[in-house]
């Protein structure tokens, strides 16, 4: 198994809002594309200095479907438009570890 994990960070007052957007549109629409091997995403949120963080963790049961959902180039971050207008910053890399347990 393959963890994919990925961090972005928005202002407080955007944190409602980016939050909302990734449950009810960017996750949907995830889901909705039947990726032969991804097992799920889970969200992560905490509140540091000046910003709010979010951590995705999304499950594969391999590179091969990491490919399917990121395409060739898997390392880059997969960011909608929409997504990335909210947000102060993100990782232009997600990272990939192999799931020993």
């Amino acid at each position: 198994m393959i963890s994919r994990i990925w961090h972005g960070y928005t202002a407080f007052e955007n944190a409602d809002s980016y939050e909302r957007l990734l449950r009810e549109e960017i996750f949907t629409g995830i889901k909705g594309r039947n990726i032969k091997g991804f097992k799920g995403i889970q969200l992560l949120r905490r509140n540091i200095e000046h910003e709010i963080e979010f951590i995705t963790i999304m499950w594969f049961d391999s590179i091969d479907s990491v490919i399917e959902f990121a395409g060739k180039d898997y390392e880059n971050a997969v960011v909608p438009e929409k997504a990335q207008r909210i947000l102060t910053r993100y990782d232009n890399k997600s990272q990939h570890y192999e799931v020993k347990i």
